[in-house]
Order: structure tokens, then sequence, then C-alpha cells
């Protein structure tokens, strides 16, 4: 069984296998180079060829199309139905006891642990999010602000949290409009909570949602204006600073992706690192700001700039083992996967990728870009590179 976004070109290569692709091209009647320029997405078999190609292999013509537009390579929806459900209100019905605030407290956080940590964290969430949303969103109708001012703010401290999370899953399995929705719920929380840190974290939240929309102006928009409340809030000088660099960074990405590269590394070099050097290595309202991240998010830029060579000289000094988030880890295994792919070092593409596997196999199977790579080894890696790159996709489901 094979993913059902899989081009063409890689189906018949899959089910090649082994076989040489000189005896396949021969005995279909074509040229081996026309076989390979067909396996390698840059030809599109006429139907009699392809029904041709597929006799050969000894599978349906059915078998070598792809029930989606090749072009998307985009893995189909992941989130988990029931999270989905949950969210929307349509869970089961509250009959359990109503959770007390602090209960409520340590499964959110618990939850945020395991989502920054596991190796298996999308089975995690399936298991611990949708009581965990029912139960949160039966303690915060049950408490209303007039009747229960206290209990109210602490849960909806909670219920921010909470969708702080919602929001970095359902945007990691695809659904960004149901990003969309979980951070303006945090938002609305943290400002019934009365809380400006959260407030500053919902704000970051919504410029990722943005980001991943590619709504670049407004997610830079919303980071500088978060900037400029923080400034008058009354929170401690540690939170305000790491919180405002987190804020600057949401920024750097908006100005990258722009192409602006001058504007988006004079304000990492200018108001990220700054604010990361003073607060020191942390995870303030589950951002992962500090030295390292930052260090990260300069990789990227030069990656975004095309200077590859520049990215890669940057990512020799930064260690992230220390970094309370995996995915941050595993999204910076990426970017250098992607710089060696630039430079066409197809054994250092499939090192990186290997080594993403052993840190998050859910990861890998639900992050297009990895995929992607994948199929670039394949195609293009010698013989060897390409069947542990094709052995790498069947383990993770792209074959």
């Amino acid at each position: 069984m094979v993913a059902s976004d899989l081009p063409i070109g890689d189906r018949i290569r899959h089910y090649r296998g082994e076989r040489r692709q000189d005896v396949v091209a021969g005995l279909v009647g074509i040229t081996p180079d026309y076989l390979s320029q067909i396996e390698r997405g840059l030809k599109v078999p006429s139907l009699p060829i392809l029904h041709a190609i597929a006799q050969e292999l000894g599978v349906p013509t059915a078998a070598l199309l792809a029930d989606t537009p090749a072009p998307s390579r985009i893995p189909p929806d992941t989130a988990e139905p029931a999270i989905v459900r949950a969210m929307m209100g349509y869970g089961p019905p509250r009959d359990t006891p109503l959770a007390e605030p602090a209960a409520l407290r340590g499964r959110v956080d618990s939850a945020w642990r395991v989502w920054q940590s596991s190796r298996t964290r999308f089975t995690d969430m399936a298991d611990a999010l949708p009581d965990l949303i029912a139960d949160t969103e039966y303690a915060a109708r049950t408490h209303g602000p007039a009747a229960h001012p206290g209990r109210h703010r602490s849960i909806m401290r909670v219920r921010a949290d909470l969708y702080f999370l919602l929001r970095s899953y359902l945007r990691r399995t695809g659904r960004v409009d149901l990003s969309m929705v979980a951070a303006d719920r945090a938002l609305r929380a943290a400002e019934e909570a009365d809380d400006p840190l959260r407030t500053a974290a919902a704000q970051w939240n919504l410029g990722h949602v943005l980001l991943a929309a590619q709504e670049l102006d407004g997610a830079e928009q919303i980071a500088l204006r978060a900037v400029e409340e923080l400034r008058r809030a009354p929170i401690t000088e540690p939170g305000r600073v790491a919180m405002s660099g987190a804020l600057h960074l949401v920024a750097v990405v908006a100005e990258a992706r722009r192409r602006d590269w001058s504007a988006a590394r004079d304000r990492l070099r200018n108001h990220a690192r700054p604010a990361a050097r003073s607060v020191g290595e942390g995870n303030i309202m589950w951002t992962v700001f500090g030295p390292t991240n930052v260090a990260l998010h300069e990789v990227s830029i030069e990656m975004e700039a095309g200077d590859a060579s520049e990215a890669l000289r940057v990512a020799d000094d930064v260690d992230t083992k220390d970094l309370p988030s995996m995915e941050r880890s595993f999204t910076f295994n990426l970017e250098v996967a992607r710089c060696h792919n630039v430079r066409r070092e197809d054994a250092a593409v499939l090192l990186s990728l290997l080594e993403l596997e052993d840190l998050a196999p859910e990861d890998l199977a639900r992050t297009p870009l990895a995929r992607k790579l994948m199929l670039t080894v394949i195609r293009r890696g010698r013989a060897t590179h390409a069947r542990q790159a094709e052995k790498l996709a069947e383990r993770v489901g792209v074959f």
C-alpha cells in the first residue's frame, strides 16, 4: 500500500523494486532514459505506456495512479477525529465529576511535557486530549465569572494553555483552519483571565498560525503590537524580555519569508539575540525561547536566503540536546537536511533523515518536506542511498 498522494514515477520505482531499469524498459518497449525520466517526474507516460508498465510490474494500472494531484505532495488530514469532535463540542456528554482547576492545571502541564518530548506524541495526544478538552470546557461553563471570579480566572489560564497546545497539534496535523480557531480561543481565554503574559503568548500562537497560512504581514503586525503591549504590562522583567524575544522571532520569520533578509537579520541581531542572552535558555509559555532557539532561526534565515553553506556553518555551532522541545530539535535537523539537499549531498540528507526517524518517527511521517527529501534521494541518489531512502519511506508510510 502506498500513500495516496505519491506521484506516478515514484509508484513505478517502488513496484519495480530491485529489477533493473533497463530490463523493465526493454520489456515495455521504451528506452531506459525515458523510463528514468518518468520515474523522476520529468515525463508523464501516456495511458497505453502506463498500462504496459503496470502489466510488466504485475500490478493493476490503477495502482500507478495517484488518488490526489501529484503537485500538492501534502499528506491527508492526520488530526485525530476525536480531538476535532471534542474541540467542536461534539464530544461525549459531561457526566463525570467536575474537575478542580488544580487538577486541570496538572493535566494540561503534563500534556504539554508529553507534546514537547515524546517520540509518539501524536498517538499520546489522541489518548489524552479529547477528555481534557471536554473536562476543561465543562469547568469553564460551570464556573462563570460572576459567581466564581477567582476560579474562573484560574480555569481561563488553564484553557488558554490547553488551546496553545491544540494550536500546535492542529497545525502539525494539517488543520490550519482549526488551528486558527484554537489560537482565537486561547486569546479570548487569556483576556478573560486578565493575564498579560498569556495574552502575549496567545498573540505569539496566533502569529504562528498566520505564518502557516502565509499571512506574513498579519503575523508580523500582531507580534510587534504584542511587544508594545508588553512594555506597558505589569509583568516581571525576565518574563517580559523572554516573551518579547519570542514575539520578535515571529517577525523574523515573516520578514525572511518575504525575502527581506536584511530586516530579518537585523531584528534577530538587535532584538531577539540580546533578549535570549539576557534570560538564557528557557521555555516561557511553551515557546522554547533562548539562545539556542535564536540560533536555529539564524540557520533558517540563511537557508531561506539561499546560502546553504552559511546555514550549515551556523548549524555546526548549534547543540539542541538540552532543548526542552523535541519539535524544535526536529525542525532544526530537518533544516540541516534541506541545506544538504540544496548542495546535492544525498548521503548527508539520508543520514539526517535517519536521525529524524530515531528522534520523532511520527513527525517524520507527517512532514511534507521530509517526504519530499526522501523522494529526492530515491530519485537522485546512488543506488545504495536510494534503497535506504526507499526503506525509510516504507517504514514511515510514504510507500
